[in-house]
């Protein structure tokens, strides 16, 4: 449920979130619990800072320091495997007080996704934002500048007040059923701000004892936002597999709530896998699209030398409602893989991170007008101009039978 007087601070791309969490980490008194997708101890958070074992072992040293990751792919064909991970946990705790247990409770051919962390039990990190540099530079800035490596995008939200202790409860029982020992938070969470959250999570059926029945409520969230929508939906992910939004995008296409209504989706052009899945999805999109209603796009590093991957899942309906986590728009993150994910209905967050986000994509300062408008004139015109080389229309688009590999794919490859 909802909870009130929070304070609720998107930081966007890893230059401005992980140093932050850094010097939190490094400040703890009472305790550090990091969960993730996968951890690297040689990771850094900050250029020329200490890594992330010698981080985590200094707190160790004066306050409980807890790290739970997905154990691995139990088939080396997938990264990390099994191996690769137990020889980073061997890495990070060897010679520390720190403690890491690796949970393989996951769904067959799926994982343990979410990327949280929580210092002395009264603030917590929720989003998209993986300590380990498999893929690409995660320390990336919002100028994205060309490194000779892939560019990342991604982001995060940093809270305090009441909605800690919904993360709090959720990473004591994924700590219970991996290890059998109960934590106890003995934490008041008292108002830090205005704003009223709420956590929501994937935690897939028959995965925890504690949770036979699953927990789906990130879908819900979003379907219910997305049916909402009145003038605009803005999404970034790195995927969109997902049948079910697909189905209420192309709805809202084909007949659009107001004159206003407009769809932005921002995607990476590369994705690490299921290219073709999105692709399909895109192009059922784009054949729905008879009013020219929607942008597909990607971001680009200057002068086009790299991608910029798009890791950030965030989505941002009618500027009222904000969603920020780790679940990309596929079935996956939906049903079969442990997500986390924080909403609002604070339009003076929501409205402020869109402007944010679309301060950095377009490079240019005013985007105060109205959201149709910016995106008819000047989102279109920077993508249409070949010298403006950071936002670009989406390659391979599919319009024909592309548009079929999204919905096969999604049912064969998602479960």
């Amino acid at each position: 449920m909802p909870r009130e007087g929070n304070s609720f601070d998107v930081l966007v791309d890893g230059e401005e979130a992980l140093p932050r969490l850094a010097q939190e980490i490094a400040a703890a008194k009472e305790s550090v619990f990091l969960a993730g997708w996968a951890f690297e101890p040689a990771f850094r958070l900050s250029r020329g800072g200490p890594s992330l074992r010698e981080l985590l072992a200094e707190a160790a040293e004066r306050t409980e320091v807890r790290v739970l990751a997905w154990a691995g792919a139990p088939l080396p064909l997938f990264t990390p495997s099994r191996s690769a991970v137990r020889a980073g946990r061997d890495a990070l705790v060897h010679g520390t007080k720190i403690r890491m247990a690796l949970d393989s409770k996951e769904r067959p051919m799926h994982c343990h996704h979410e990327k949280i962390a929580l210092i002395d039990g009264r603030v917590a990190y929720v989003g998209g934002i993986d300590l380990t540099s498999l893929g690409g530079d995660r320390l990336d800035s919002a100028d994205h500048p060309a490194r000779g490596a892939v560019g990342w995008h991604d982001a995060a939200a940093r809270v305090e007040g009441s909605i800690v202790e919904d993360v709090a409860q959720h990473l004591s029982l994924r700590w219970r059923e991996v290890t059998g020992e109960q934590i106890r938070w003995q934490h008041e969470h008292a108002a830090a701000g205005t704003t009223s959250a709420q956590f929501v999570r994937t935690v897939p059926n028959s995965v925890y004892d504690a949770l036979p029945l699953g927990d789906y409520r990130i879908l819900e969230a979003y379907v219910r936002a997305l049916r909402s929508a009145e003038r605009l939906i803005y999404l970034e992910s790195q995927f969109l597999w997902a049948p079910e939004l697909v189905e209420l995008l192309v709805d809202k296409l084909q007949a659009p709530p107001t004159d206003e209504f407009r769809i932005v989706i921002v995607l990476p052009a590369k994705p690490n896998n299921g290219a073709d899945d999105t692709r399909g999805q895109l192009g059922v999109l784009v054949d729905n699209d008879p009013h020219d209603r929607l942008l597909a796009c990607t971001l680009r590093q200057p002068t086009r030398a790299q991608q910029v991957y798009v890791h950030a899942k965030i989505g941002i309906v009618d500027d009222r409602w904000l969603a920020i986590g780790s679940a990309n728009l596929n079935s996956h993150s939906f049903y079969n893989d442990t997500e986390a994910c924080l909403i609002t209905c604070d339009p003076v967050v929501a409205t402020a991170t869109r402007k944010r986000l679309w301060r950095e994509h377009l490079r240019r300062e005013d985007v105060d007008g109205e959201p149709h408008e910016i995106l008819d004139t000047l989102w279109r015109d920077a993508m249409r101009d070949d010298s403006f080389d950071t936002l670009d229309f989406l390659p391979g688009v599919s319009r024909r039978t592309g548009r079929l590999l999204g919905p096969i794919n999604g049912l064969i490859v998602d479960g």
